[in-house]
């Protein structure tokens, strides 16, 4: 129970927890930068199997894909130190790293709070590791197939304004990218931490509701200070989404609370 585990109890389980998840996170990482994918064709079907390969590895075959996917035309990709390349691959390994193990993270997060809800609730928790990985998923892909591209021509159009030379420093660009990437990917988990609060019992199901206008305007502001650029324009590609998410996760508390009898009188 978790009111019979004492404070140094709590901490040894954390860290046990954090330990999993950084072996987890790490293995996934040394994977990305130690094999590549090797392309062969099966009845049909195109497949690909792990090749040893540290320097044409996993990492190196993302950036080639984001070179030919993200960079606008005309622009070229620089290397100004020897290290940045290496570095830019590292950068991408975490990405591959936290997205492989997010199975991993979700459950040891779901582990470590459910002692804080009620057993009927804690059945539930399980439930919200697949969503909460889909999530993430979801919001990466989001990020690459739509914020990112449209940022990058966007703020790209300024260079071309003043006719300077279309050059991009590798690691910087590698790690604006990813910025996105894991900014959205973590955003998207906005349902899912909505539900995992309800499950505890500290707010109320109709809280979501209730606060919906202050949500609004805390998620337009969010948009507005973590965009690059101050167009008013950027910005909805956050906003937007992350609006859309409340108001799914604030529907999704809300069916559970009408499953279990729950109103706003009693609540």
């Amino acid at each position: 129970m978790a009111e019979e585990m004492t404070l140094f109890e709590h901490i040894n389980e954390l860290r046990a927890r954090i330990v999993r998840v950084a072996i987890a996170v790490i293995a996934m990482m040394m994977f990305s930068m130690t094999f590549s994918l090797q392309g062969f064709e099966y009845a049909g079907v195109q497949l690909a199997y792990p090749y040893p390969n540290p320097v044409q590895n996993i990492s190196a075959q993302i950036m080639l894909y984001m070179q030919d996917t993200l960079v606008p035309e005309n622009v070229t990709l620089v290397q100004l130190a020897p290290g940045q390349a290496f570095f830019a691959q590292v950068y991408i390994s975490i990405l591959v790293g936290v997205i492989g193990a997010m199975p991993i993270v979700v459950k040891e997060i779901a582990g470590f709070i459910s002692p804080a809800i009620s057993p009927t609730a804690r059945k539930q928790i399980s439930h919200i590791v697949a969503p909460a990985v889909a999530l993430f998923v979801a919001g990466v892909v989001f990020s690459y197939t739509v914020a990112v591209p449209f940022i990058l021509q966007f703020l790209y159009q300024y260079g071309e304004a003043i006719n300077v030379v279309p050059l991009f420093n590798i690691l910087d660009f590698i790690s604006f990218v990813l910025q996105f990437l894991l900014g959205f990917g973590i955003a998207f988990e906005l349902p899912v931490l909505m539900y995992g609060i309800s499950l505890t019992g500290a707010m109320s199901p109709y809280f979501w509701r209730n606060n919906l206008r202050y949500a609004v305007i805390i998620l337009v502001v969010f948009g507005a200070i973590i965009t690059p650029d101050g167009s008013g324009v950027t910005m909805w590609f956050i906003s937007i989404p992350m609006i859309a998410l409340y108001v799914a996760g604030m529907a999704a508390v809300e069916a559970r609370a009408r499953r279990l009898g729950l109103t706003k009188a009693n609540t």
